[in-house]
């Protein structure tokens, strides 16, 4: 998956420093981050390129092999015309499909943490302007000293399993880009356990029960500001589908035979589907 770095080691601690030659300096704008112009893999600007004066905030730290790749944001409002010759804005799902796989997951979560600095510039309790912490990644209020620390969404991903036929339930999103095969997903509930998510998201979007509840793996998605929840569950009596027509636009049976997809190697939902299509999910 995107967060599994085959040769690095991902140091996330926040340790309040300035950049120099070398580092990468990351600018995002909404979901979009600027990358090198034509280039078959991902490039960020280096610190020694950058013209125009600015306040940097340190990101994270990706050791390769020894080597330690340090990542800064940098203001997107101020990167200079010379710097846009040779950069230019490109949208997130590029890290999708892009490499080497440490820049992939570098930049989506660079571009996660720019859009939660952007949503804080100000106390929501008393609206006082926010200041960066110095020991931790959080944005504090000097006047009432509520705290904000980067939003993080739990959801689950869920694979439903016709024991008696030996089929996966797939769906499709509706109304969105992605076009693949997926699986049931949402979002917890306030007072919610994730297990219950699990059974009331399958219920909703399907008009499916399930049983036999287990737990998988997690994954931080950047794409979305969540951390995702993947679970396998067992088919409850009828397996007819009922469809939730605003969240989902297809939802079917498949056996092994008929996924048509392969393994991407980035998301925690083609790996669970990938698990079943190979046999890996029959207990």
């Amino acid at each position: 998956m995107i967060q599994d770095l085959k040769d690095g080691i991902y140091h996330n601690e926040y340790k309040e420093q300035n950049p120099s030659a070398g580092d990468y300096i990351i600018f995002a704008k909404g979901r979009s981050v600027l990358m090198k112009k034509e280039s078959t893999i991902i490039k960020f600007p280096h610190f020694e390129e950058i013209i125009s004066e600015m306040v940097y905030i340190y990101l994270f730290q990706i050791d390769i092999n020894g080597k330690m790749h340090k990542f800064f944001l940098g203001e997107a409002d101020l990167v200079s015309e010379e710097l846009l010759e040779s950069y230019a804005y490109e949208p997130q799902n590029v890290f999708r499909s892009s490499g080497p796989d440490y820049m992939a997951f570098a930049g989506i979560t660079a571009c996660q943490l720019a859009n939660w600095y952007a949503s804080v510039k100000y106390c929501g309790t008393c609206g006082t302007a926010l200041v960066h912490d110095k020991k931790e990644r959080m944005m504090r209020c000097p006047k009432c000293g509520a705290m904000h620390y980067p939003k993080i969404s739990p959801a689950v991903i869920v694979g439903v399993i016709d024991r008696e036929n030996n089929k996966l339930l797939l769906t499709k999103y509706a109304g969105r880009e992605y076009k693949k095969y997926a699986l049931i997903a949402g979002f917890a509930e306030i007072g919610e356990t994730i297990e219950d998510t699990v059974k009331r998201e399958v219920y909703e979007e399907t008009g499916i029960h399930v049983k036999n509840v287990r737990y998988y793996k997690s994954q931080p998605w950047s794409f979305t500001d969540t951390l995702l929840f993947g679970f396998y569950c067992d088919l409850d009596g009828d397996g007819q589908i009922r469809l939730d027509e605003e969240e989902l636009s297809v939802g079917e049976w498949l056996s092994p035979d008929e996924i048509p997809m392969e393994y991407d190697g980035i998301s925690l939902t083609n790996e669970m589907i990938m698990r079943f299509k190979n046999g890996l999910e029959n207990s």
